[in-house]
């Protein structure tokens, strides 16, 4: 539901109080003002309304005073004029200075109704367009290695239905491309498709960007907000890294999941929607369930259709087709002359072990492309990480937690304390390098 709280200024208190009977029985709180000053005001000191319908003419200040205030302060919200006194003039005035739509009265519940439901529609398409389609590396699925053949086998197949699918795989090896895919070939695909990327989130605001909050709710919450869930309504919802939610919150992700039903942090109304989930982890699923960091029954309720991504290095027959094609996208954004592989470039691509999988591949050959080398690339414009001591030396003699943490800290240090290019090399996300460190930090100073 996009338009909840709705003013109307009438100076009529029949057509008034009609108005408000007809907008509560759809379920919308309304506030009311008898003439044009009024509803400014209210305008003025109450948080943001989503619609307002306001008479034409009215004591103080009339309807195209209150329309103007109203686009002065917020310039999206929906304003229906209403008049007894219908003109075209008045109707392009009215419509010139931002108003949505015009009622000429009397008019029936149902033409109430119906304008409504414009508005309802027209906010869906704004909120969507606030959270763009999701943006993938290519927009066809290169797959010349039997490996990803058998992954894009029953995608159709898989997106045509409503199930819940949980992709698993490596950092960087296409999770959101595939999920993306997954939304356009779907019978969603012209509604939302909304992302959550839940390690990007700091733990105390993930509720929040989840389900929305009310105002007043917490310290900072100055306004409404719209979560994730209600902007995918209709849609479809991408938890990105869905381990990284915290353990507290996934009961009621859970039950939200279940019902189709949540409420706003600090609400009391129920808001139902109607989406199909999509998750994605680079995590071992089994592991995380038993150290107690992913609820089981959550798990099982996204994991109806499971989905793993090989990592680049188990699909070396795709490399190349990939390198070339990033060639061909990467000069044209850049106004290149298309460049090509040497024999001894792509041997090195084919020989590489490939740690942050198709993304690392992207970065490689743009980086050559905005460098400028020769049309030619030779082996030598390649930039490739070389295996690090961290990951080369085998490690002894010493428990799994302090294995783990020297090989963090180890490729922390390879790579000049470089926090995003090392939880991508590790297969971890920011928060869980983010975690392990404080936890190091912690532990020696006890």
């Amino acid at each position: 539901m996009f338009i909840e709280r709705v003013l109307i200024a009438d100076d009529d208190p029949l057509m008034r109080n009609f108005s408000a009977e007809v907008l509560k029985r759809l379920g919308k709180e309304v506030f009311t003002a008898t003439n044009g000053a009024e509803a400014i005001a209210l305008l003025q000191k109450e948080e943001p309304f989503d619609l307002i319908l306001t008479d034409r003419k009215m004591p103080q200040k009339d309807g195209f005073a209150v329309l103007k205030r109203a686009k002065e302060l917020q310039p999206s919200v929906f304003v229906i004029m209403m008049t007894a006194f219908g003109s075209v003039e008045s109707a392009v005035e009215a419509m010139q200075l931002g108003a949505f739509n015009y009622l000429i009265k009397p008019f029936s519940p149902e033409s109430l109704e119906a304008v409504v439901e414009q508005c309802e529609a027209q906010a869906k398409v704004l909120k969507e367009n606030r959270y763009l389609r999701e943006a993938t590396l290519s927009p066809h699925l290169i797959a010349e290695s039997p490996a990803m053949k058998r992954v894009l086998q029953n995608l159709e197949k898989i997106a045509k239905s409503q199930a819940s699918v949980f992709i698993t795989g490596e950092s960087g090896t296409g999770k959101e491309v595939i999920a993306g895919t997954i939304h356009r070939l779907s019978s969603r695909s012209q509604n939302p498709f909304v992302k959550v990327n839940c390690a990007a989130i700091a733990e105390t605001l993930i509720e929040s960007e989840f389900f929305g909050h009310e105002k007043g709710s917490f310290t900072g919450a100055q306004g409404r907000k719209t979560g994730r869930f209600e902007l995918a309504d209709g849609g479809t919802l991408l938890l990105d890294e869905v381990t990284e939610i915290p353990i507290a919150l996934q009961p009621k992700l859970l039950r939200a999941i279940q019902e189709q039903e949540f409420e706003r942090v600090g609400g009391v109304r129920p808001i139902k929607v109607n989406m199909r989930f999509l998750a994605t982890s680079n995590r071992d699923m089994q592991e995380a369930i038993e150290t107690k960091v992913f609820r089981e029954d959550l798990y099982y309720r996204l994991n109806v259709v499971p989905l793993h991504l090989p990592p680049l290095r188990a699909r070396r027959e795709d490399v190349l087709p990939l390198a070339n094609f990033f060639l061909q996208k990467f000069c044209a954004e850049n106004h290149k002359v298309l460049k090509k592989l040497s024999q001894k470039a792509e041997q090195k691509l084919l020989d590489y072990h490939w740690p942050g999988n198709v993304r690392e591949l992207a970065n490689i050959i743009e980086r050559t492309v905005v460098l400028d080398f020769e049309e030619e690339i030779d082996e030598a414009h390649l930039y490739l990480e070389p295996i690090t001591a961290a990951r080369a030396k085998p490690i002894s003699g010493c428990t799994l937690h302090e294995m783990e943490k020297r090989l963090i800290l180890e490729t922390l240090e390879t790579h000049h304390q470089n926090r995003t290019k090392v939880a991508a090399l590790l297969g971890i996300s920011i928060r869980t390098l983010r975690n392990k460190l404080q936890e190091y930090e912690s532990t020696e100073f006890n």
